[in-house]
């Protein structure tokens, strides 16, 4: 429900803030008093274009504020927590518009875009009226309207879930055609590349490998000048081989003297000198072993070309190769197997089609039989809205295959028909006005249960009529008002009589400057204005005392 409205500089209203309660509130006043001027703030809150025209004569932006309580039910979390916007408590949006036709909304003090803020309030308010382009008016809401209104969430869920199933089993038998037809059309690449790779026999770390052999060969020379350098320096013509033998010889003699005292000594000079032998045996082979040959280096360079040059032809890196070989094997096998496994995927694909159709036609008997409920119910509000001659029909008809979706096949059009003889025509296609609300409002009454919206507004709903038929509204407004926050802007002390709340809308000059204000009625005033309403200009007695009857008769629960 909407809490609160505060709304700066837009035409007639220089500064207004108000606070707003559950139940029917109602909005009066005389012509041109700016009654006009609230809806077209509300609607800025809703996502309607903005224009500097609306900014107060004088001021350089206009601002509007609205503070909204929501049921933890509301759609809007899920829109919310789609597009990662927070919601605490109150859910605060406030749209700002300056002189020079910059636009700012911040929902709970979050930037958003326009767009995103006229999917957001189609879970806050609807408005009928001036403001027709949103919720009931809109045909592609329809489906989803009658669908709350039956109350069917398993058959929905189960509907959705066969959609679903369906559509990922079509998704895989096209992956899989398109890959069977490609390599079908690649056989023999497939062919020749395989034969192309088993020749070459690519192992993975080879690159690497290759690499470090090429560095050994280009620095063959500096390599051998070393492992001489150490050598000679091991067994030169200063030996280290020659020291640790005199060395050696010089600690067994010693051992001889002292019976074997200096063992651990002559041990350890005897395994230095084996370790020696062996280092130098090793640099002797190492130095044999480097190659000096300049065509091992050509061969080299010319393996690592051969397989970059694959590498880059399979879009992979040459340690991929190997996987690549089996990968192409594969394929090629598949071409003799690929065909059954399509033809099992058409026939599953085929059975979820079905399962999807039967689940939806069953949703579609349902919804028939909804509607015809729907319509039964709305046309027995009709008459006391004087409205005899409409005709209300939900039209459900089958769509094309290409339009299927996951609430199933079903297109679903809400018609109406307000004289005889006229042929029924789209909701959103009849005049505009009191019996396009009055419509709107039978709708809503039986609608109200499972409504999204929290918060309804009526826009001169009594156009055209009074006495029992405002009377009928009025009662009807107020039933609706007990699932859901109404607001009516109204001329009929009929309507006006059921109200909650009563606001009074006034337009005053002082010093040339005019501004509307808003005034909260309390039991007294209410009174004065419904006999205003009923007597004109001048309020008599009388007008008094059928006003005081008709509060009396219709608002048992007002507070003030």
């Amino acid at each position: 429900m909407l809490k609160s409205l505060s709304i700066k500089n837009v035409v007639l209203i220089e500064s207004l803030d108000i606070d707003f309660s559950k139940g029917l509130t109602v909005l009066s006043g005389e012509t041109g008093a700016g009654k006009s001027i609230l809806l077209d703030s509300l609607g800025l809150l809703l996502g309607c274009r903005a224009e500097s025209s609306l900014i107060r004569v004088g001021a350089d932006k206009l601002s509007v504020t609205g503070v909204f309580e929501i049921e933890k039910t509301n759609k809007i979390f899920e829109i919310a927590k789609k597009y990662t916007l927070d919601i605490e408590d109150d859910i605060i949006i406030k749209r700002t518009i300056t002189s020079d036709g910059k636009n700012k909304i911040l929902f709970n003090d979050q930037p958003i875009t326009l767009k995103l803020l006229k999917e957001l309030s189609q879970n806050l308010i609807e408005i009928h009226g001036q403001h027709d382009n949103q919720g009931l008016l809109n045909q592609e809401y329809h489906c989803s309207i009658l669908d709350e209104y039956g109350n069917y969430p398993t058959k929905l869920d189960s509907v959705k879930q066969a959609y679903h199933q369906y559509k990922h089993a079509l998704k895989e038998l096209k992956t899989k055609e398109e890959h069977f037809n490609f390599i079908k059309t690649e056989e023999e690449n497939l062919t020749h590349w395989i034969k192309e790779l088993e020749k070459v026999s690519p192992e993975k770390g080879e690159e690497e490998e290759l690499k470090n052999k090429r560095n050994e060969l280009m620095n063959a020379e500096k390599i051998i000048d070393k492992l001489n350098t150490a050598y000679s320096n091991l067994n030169g013509n200063i030996s280290v081989i020659d020291c640790l033998t005199k060395a050696r010889n010089a600690i067994s003699k010693a051992n001889e003297i002292v019976n074997g005292k200096y063992q651990e000594i002559e041990e350890s000079i005897e395994n230095s000198l084996y370790s020696l032998n062996d280092v130098l045996s090793q640099i002797e082979a190492c130095s044999n072993d480097v190659s000096l040959n300049t065509n091992d280096i050509d061969n080299i360079e010319t393996r690592l070309f051969l397989l970059r040059d694959l590498a880059k032809k399979h879009q992979t890196d040459i340690d991929s190769l190997p996987e690549k070989l089996e990968e192409l094997k594969r394929d090629l096998n598949n071409i003799q197997y690929g065909e059954e496994e399509i033809k099992e995927l058409r026939q599953k694909a085929q059975l979820y089609k079905e399962e999807y159709q039967n689940k939806a036609q069953e949703l579609s008997l349902l919804r028939n039989k909804v509607a015809k409920t729907l319509d039964k119910n709305i046309t027995q509000e009709l008459p006391p809205l004087k409205m005899e001659k409409a005709r209300f029909e939900t039209s459900i008809t089958q769509k094309t295959e290409e339009h299927w979706t996951e609430t199933g096949c079903d297109d679903v059009c809400f018609k109406v028909s307000t004289n005889p003889n006229t042929p029924l025509g789209p909701l959103s296609k009849i005049a505009s006005g009191g019996e396009l609300s009055r419509f709107m409002l039978a709708l809503k009454v039986n609608l109200a249960q499972n409504s999204n919206e929290e918060t309804l507004i009526f826009d001169e709903i009594d156009t055209g009529i009074g006495g029992a038929t405002a009377e009928a509204v009025g009662e009807r407004l107020s039933r609706l008002s007990k699932k859901e926050q109404v607001f009516v802007v109204t001329h009929s002390p009929q309507v006006a009589s059921f109200s909650r709340e009563h606001f009074k809308v006034e337009k005053k000059t002082t010093n040339n400057i005019t501004t509307t204000y808003l005034t909260k009625l309390d039991a007294n005033g209410k009174l004065e204005e419904i006999s205003r309403m009923l007597a004109g200009e001048t309020i008599t007695k009388e007008a008094r005392a059928a006003a005081s009857v008709l509060i009396a008769k219709n608002t048992s629960d007002t507070l003030f």
